[in-house]
Formats: C-alpha cells, sequence, structure tokens
C-alpha cells in the first residue's frame, strides 16, 4: 500500500507538500534538534529534507510510509552535517573550541539533552526519534536500517545509560 501523500507529491501538488510539512515538519526539526544540538542546524536539516524530497519527486509515488521515508532522509541529512562539522573541527585544538554555559546555568531539560548529546551515535539517534520524533520501534528501524529489536534494545541501553550519567554528574 503506497502513502496517501505520495500520489500529490509525485504529481508536484504544492498543496500536498504544505499538508506533509504541516504534519511531519516540526516533529523532525524537534528530532534534528535533539541529534544536532543546535536550532540553526536542525532548521537547516528540515530544510535540505523537504528540497530533496522534492528533487526526488518521481520516485515518491513509490514510497509505502512518508513518516519512514522522511525521518530516514532526516537521518541521512543529519549525518551529513555531523561529518561536516568533524571535519571543520579537525584542525582545531580541543583548547580552542568555545566553552558552552555551565550545566547549572541549563534548566532540566536543557541538561537531560546535553547528557543525551554524550551518547553512541546509534543510541543518541534512536532516543532522538523516539522522544522528539515520536516514532515507533518498527519505524525506528525502518530509518536506521536496523530490527525493531535492535531498535528497542538501543533504546534500552540508551535509557540505562542515560540514568547512569545524571546519577554520576548530579549538577
Amino acid at each position: 500500500m503506497k502513502d496517501d501523500f505520495a500520489k500529490g507529491l509525485a504529481a508536484g501538488d504544492v498543496s500536498a507538500y504544505r499538508r506533509v510539512y504541516d504534519q511531519y515538519g516540526p516533529a523532525l526539526y524537534r528530532t534534528a534538534i535533539g541529534m544536532l544540538g543546535s536550532s540553526a542546524d536542525a532548521e537547516d536539516a528540515v530544510q535540505d529534507v523537504f528540497v530533496a524530497m522534492v528533487g526526488a519527486r518521481g520516485r515518491l509515488e513509490q514510497v509505502a510510509n512518508m513518516k519512514a521515508y522522511l525521518f530516514a532522509s532526516m537521518r541521512h541529512t543529519v549525518m551529513n552535517t555531523q561529518r561536516r562539522r568533524r571535519r571543520a573541527a579537525t584542525g582545531l585544538d580541543q583548547a580552542e573550541a568555545p566553552a558552552g554555559p555551565s550545566v547549572a546555568d541549563r534548566d532540566e531539560a536543557d541538561r537531560l539533552w546535553d547528557t543525551v548529546a554524550r551518547l553512541p551515535t546509534a543510541q543518541r539517534e534512536v532516543v532522538a526519534l523516539k522522544i522528539k520524533g515520536e516514532l515507533t520501534f518498527r519505524e525506528i528501524g525502518l530509518v536506521c536500517g536496523v530490527s525493531t529489536n535492535t531498535a528497542a534494545s538501543r533504546y534500552r541501553y540508551a535509557l540505562a545509560k542515560l540514568k547512569q550519567m545524571l546519577e554520576t554528574d548530579p549538577c
């Protein structure tokens, strides 16, 4: 079964793009912030997803799950952004990196997402997709190219690691 939006998107129907953006844009943005830690980078990532979707419109009619398709595209965009960041930072000494605001100055939500940012990439991805993107483990598995059980396991491991990290750093 093809996605309900796919036919309109493939035909270039502007209202179909608007409906897809209205339905999925906010969750994509929240997830991108969770993965990138930057509002500006998250905005760019979501914009890149929708620009790429317009470029791929001829293939969109084949999309069976638009939500999974969009989050997979966003994940790819985030990974490219992270790769660019690493390349840009390779010439910098750690001491030259600007210090962020102290944990004590942030509210609890910021503290939690700062801690999430320290998780291994695969775990951080699953947490962002689950919490910010509101995806099911099945959808996360589709997005990340892993089984539903692997997605759920990564989430469980991430929660256990977060608990440990927050207990050892009680600021």
